[in-house]
């Protein structure tokens, strides 16, 4: 990793300044510096503590990540769709994607290997056959691809942004108007490391498009159709909340708990269209809108009608 200072972290001490720049935590840049992987200035860094100038170059060697194996495990899964290449199922909310630490079982990954026994090394051993992810707390359509060539068709899709993705969000607050768009960077919080934000010095370009779908004065909360122009990391929770429509129960871009009963953000993953990388034919898949968020948009409904 390189990276060259700029005026805005000039004078900043070491670990600060390749935290903000790397996108990681401060301790870990610590860590970094304190096991000889960092250099400042083509020499070895002397300490996290020490200052930086600008236009000065930072070069770190990021250590290898301590290997987890992925094992079967026999988790129900939804599928919408399976052949030879690929599979599509509808996620639950709370269903992790992929191990990661504090989540080493119980996740999609660990499905997919039970379901599929032809998965294993697609994609890399900790994510095999994942092409691109939900959040934790997102229900909806996902794909994961079963063969090599698959999972490089697909991801080529979802690079060059020709995936269709439409999501059902419900948001606090009441829009202005019927559509919009936003279309900020997003990059790290510049305090909260674990946060995605739009006020950033080192964002990437995302675009988001939404309309109103249904309208509740009274709960003061709207349904929305939502259609990402890009893949960034909580990249329509981030944006409308930006725009000051933070999706209901959210506990990190919004404020939590709701009084229409959900106990996560009201982010549904309802469509997800795309070509078929053996066939060449146009797929487009349907989720339903999950029990809970049926249960909070109908809860909208009676106190509307109660008005």
């Amino acid at each position: 990793m390189r990276f060259v200072v700029g005026e805005a972290d000039a004078g900043r001490r070491l670990d600060a300044a390749l935290a903000a720049l790397a996108g990681i935590a401060r301790a870990q840049a610590a860590r970094w510096i304190d096991d000889g992987r960092v250099r400042c200035d083509a020499s070895p860094a002397r300490a996290a503590s020490q200052r930086v100038a600008a236009g000065s170059v930072i070069e770190a060697e990021p250590p290898e990540p301590a290997p987890l194996a992925a094992a079967p495990e026999a988790i129900p899964l939804v599928v919408l769709h399976e052949d030879t290449d690929l599979i599509v199922i509808d996620k639950p909310a709370g269903l992790v994607v992929h191990p990661a630490p504090g989540h080493a079982s119980g996740t999609l990954v660990n499905a997919l290997l039970h379901h599929c026994r032809d998965l294993a090394g697609i994609g890399g051993v900790l994510r095999p056959g994942i092409v691109h992810r939900l959040d934790r707390g997102t229900s909806g359509v996902m794909v994961a691809a079963k063969r090599d060539a698959a999972h490089a068709a697909l991801a080529a899709q979802f690079k060059d942004h020709s995936i269709e993705r439409v999501y059902l969000a419900l948001v606090r607050g009441t829009p202005g108007s019927d559509a919009g768009d936003v279309d900020r960077a997003i990059g790290r919080h510049p305090r909260d490391r674990k946060r995605m934000s739009v006020q950033t010095r080192s964002g990437r370009a995302a675009a988001t498009h939404w309309r109103v779908l249904e309208r509740f004065s009274r709960a003061a909360v709207t349904l929305l159709e939502v259609r990402p122009a890009s893949g960034r990391t909580h990249q329509i929770r981030v944006h409308l909340a930006s725009i000051g429509l933070p999706i209901v129960a959210d506990p990190v871009y919004g404020r939590g708990g709701d009084a229409l009963g959900l106990e996560r953000p009201a982010l549904h993953a309802a469509v997800l269209g795309f070509t078929h990388p053996a066939s060449g034919e146009r797929l487009r898949f349907e989720a339903p809108m999950p029990p809970d968020l049926l249960a909070a948009v109908d809860t909208a409904r009676r106190r509307e009608g109660a008005a």
